[in-house]
């Protein structure tokens, strides 16, 4: 082969090389945006986005909505929070973080902060840091409005306590508090909502706060009442890397949220329906036991 054709050759060869390249750099952008339409963008997204983990399945808390909007306590804590890290509503990203995926999420990067009735304890602060505590929720349960004959834990003997399947929180009543209780495990708390409202159970039990979100929906309007027990500490953080300066980044604007009345305004507006008696903001970095 000549020079020329060796030339030509070459030339040929490279372009076909550039353009290889070209669509491997086309294939993982096009997969980037499509996950970003999901909500699950990866962790070398645009410098201005910021994601955010939340719950995508508690009204009050943490919802995503049919039109793909999202609302919630959580929702308005953590918009709040990345604008004091500099970002706007729209450079957020929300994914969403089941219970057990959270410190998963976390530790792998795939967030970076999660806000979804995060609990702080000892177990999960092995794993993972937690800026707060923002919220101080309590283990209660949600009743029927009309309904006169649980004043007290121990009403609930005898009682059809419903949870979800897999939560602590029904079995924690029936080991503690009321040993008789006839417990009804679920698939979800809506099922719950629904054999509450039907006479089916008697009484459904998880934090106070998600309890507020479900009875708070329009559906539900005074239908239900909570029942005021408060059986446990539930002290709600956000979640971080271990050794992330965003903890203290992330307690900053918790500080100037509580501060400026922003954090009393989210508790009325996702609360506030269901006539829930919350406590006051807590202090951060103090953790009730």
């Amino acid at each position: 082969m000549n020079a020329t054709r060796t030339g030509r050759a070459t030339v040929r060869t490279g372009r076909a090389t550039v353009a290889v390249a070209a669509a491997v750099v086309l294939s993982f952008t096009s997969a980037g945006f499509a996950n970003g339409a999901t909500g699950a963008v990866p962790r070398d997204h645009g410098e201005d986005e910021i994601t955010v983990g939340i719950k995508y399945d508690q009204p009050g808390i943490g919802l995503k909505t049919p039109d793909g909007t999202y609302t919630g306590f959580d929702v308005d804590v953590a918009t709040y929070i990345a604008k004091e890290l500099g970002h706007d509503p729209s450079d957020i990203v929300w994914k969403e973080a089941k219970s057990a995926d959270r410190e998963t999420l976390l530790q792998r990067g795939d967030v970076d902060f999660i806000a979804a009735s995060y609990s702080i304890n000892d177990e999960r602060a092995k794993k993972v840091d937690f800026a707060g505590p923002y919220l101080l929720a309590h283990q209660d349960v949600l009743i029927r409005a009309d309904d006169d004959s649980i004043k007290q834990p121990s009403d609930l003997n005898n009682k059809k306590l419903c949870s979800v399947t897999g939560s602590t929180s029904a079995q924690n009543v029936k080991d503690k508090i009321a040993p008789d209780a006839q417990l009804q495990e679920y698939g979800g708390y809506s099922e719950c909502l629904t054999g509450l409202e039907n006479g089916v159970i008697d009484a459904l039990t998880t934090d106070d706060s998600i309890l507020a979100g479900y009875a708070a929906q329009s559906q539900f309007k005074d239908k239900f009442k909570l029942a005021g027990f408060k059986m446990s500490n539930e002290n709600y953080g956000i979640g971080v890397q271990k050794g992330s300066e965003l903890k203290a980044k992330i307690n900053t604007a918790l500080e100037k949220m509580v501060a400026d009345g922003s954090w009393d305004a989210a508790v009325k507006k996702n609360f506030g329906p269901a006539n829930y008696q919350n406590e006051p903001a807590p202090e951060i970095g103090v953790v009730v036991k």
